[in-house]
């Protein structure tokens, strides 16, 4: 008996997907799901690398990464489906959580004040 098929949405129904998942700074190009980050410099970008391919890894689903200085492009299909599906998604809105994280003003994790991820 084979697995059930994942359902992939059509590209008329990301737009509401997005909005739905709170994603957005998500587009959809190419049949692909796809975000820009911004960072700092090289330093940060590895760390952005490294956050997303760690929660990328925990959930085995890995999208597709382009890296430079300074910027990254995550893209997200779900190849064994062959489309966008709940999987990218949900790794989509985990990514946003990781990277954009920062720790509340006044508490005991006072990180750096600057922004590392400048956004889209």
């Amino acid at each position: 008996m084979s697995e059930p098929k994942e359902r992939v949405y059509a590209d008329s129904e990301i737009p509401a997907q997005l909005q739905e998942h709170g994603l957005k700074d998500w587009y959809l190009e190419d049949g692909w799901l796809r975000r820009k980050f911004t960072t700092e410099g090289w330093p940060t970008t590895l760390l952005l690398v490294n956050a997303i391919g760690f929660a990328a890894e925990a959930a085995g689903h890995h999208p597709d990464l382009a890296v430079t200085w300074g910027k990254l492009w995550v893209k997200l299909k779900t190849h064994s489906a062959g489309g966008i599906t709940d999987k990218d998604f949900a790794l989509a809105a985990r990514i946003d959580l990781v990277t954009l994280w920062r720790p509340p003003a006044g508490g005991p994790l006072d990180g750096p004040t600057g922004k590392f991820i400048k956004g889209g």
